[in-house]
C-alpha cells in the first residue's frame, strides 16, 4: 500500500503539559478515541479541508485532508523529486526559500540530513516516536508560514522551467498545477497553524 502521512495541527500548551515521552500517545489517544467522529463509516471527507473532531479533547487537534492524495506519501515525495529536477532552473532567492519550506516539512535536502523533527518536540527515543514523519513547534510554525508567504506571489515564474525540466505527464505531481496545489495544501496547515500558535505533526500509522 505504500507509506501514508496524516496531518495535524496540535495545541502545543496541551501537548506540553506531559512530558516528551508522553505527548505522543497523547495525541494518538485522542485522535483514535470513538468521540471524535472521525472514524465514523460513510462520515464526509472533504478533500483540501480540515476535519475538527469532536470530543472531549477535540479543541486541541485538527487534521488536514490534502487533495488528489487520498492519504499517501507519494505526492508529498514526488513534489520534492521534480523539485530537486528544477530546483537548479529557477531564480537563487526563489530556490532558497523553497529548500527552506520543503526541508521544513517533507524534503530531506540534497544530501539527505535534513531534520524531521524539532528537539524536544517528542520523545527522542524512537520506539516511542514511531511513525513521526514531522513534528514543528509553533515557533517553527510561524517561521516556515512567513517562509510560504515570500514564496506564493512568486511560485507562477517557476511554471515555464517546471514545465521543461520537472514534468512527467500522468505521474504524481507529474505538472506544476499538481505542484503548486500540493504547496497551497502545505500553506494551508501553515497558515492555521501559525494562527493559532499550535505545532505540526504528520504521523505515519
Amino acid at each position: 500500500m505504500g507509506l501514508e502521512i496524516t496531518v495535524m495541527i496540535a495545541d502545543w500548551s496541551w501537548l506540553g503539559e506531559v512530558p516528551p515521552r508522553q505527548r505522543l500517545p497523547r495525541l494518538r489517544d485522542a485522535w483514535y478515541a470513538d468521540e471524535t467522529g472521525l472514524w465514523d463509516h460513510g462520515a464526509p471527507v472533504v478533500e483540501g479541508d480540515w476535519q475538527w473532531p469532536r470530543g472531549p479533547e477535540g479543541a486541541y487537534f485538527a487534521i488536514y485532508e490534502f487533495l488528489h492524495t487520498c492519504g499517501s506519501f507519494k505526492a508529498h515525495f514526488w513534489a520534492c523529486q521534480r523539485w530537486e529536477s528544477v530546483r537548479d532552473h529557477v531564480d537563487p532567492l526563489l530556490r532558497a526559500e523553497l529548500d527552506t519550506l520543503l526541508m521544513g516539512l517533507i524534503w530531506d535536502g540534497l544530501d539527505g540530513e535534513a531534520e524531521d523533527t524539532d528537539p524536544g518536540f517528542f520523545s527522542d527515543d524512537p520506539g516511542v516516536c514511531y511513525g513521526v514523519l514531522l513534528a514543528r513547534s509553533p515557533d517553527n510554525a510561524r517561521e516556515l508560514a512567513a517562509t510560504w508567504e515570500r514564496i506564493r506571489p512568486r511560485l507562477s515564474g517557476m511554471c515555464g522551467p517546471f514545465t521543461e525540466h520537472a514534468a512527467v505527464p500522468g505521474a504524481w505531481i507529474g505538472d506544476f498545477d499538481a505542484f503548486t496545489d500540493l504547496l497551497e495544501d502545505w500553506g494551508r496547515v501553515l497558515a492555521e497553524a501559525a494562527r493559532r500558535g499550535w505545532g505540526i505533526v504528520g504521523l505515519s500509522e
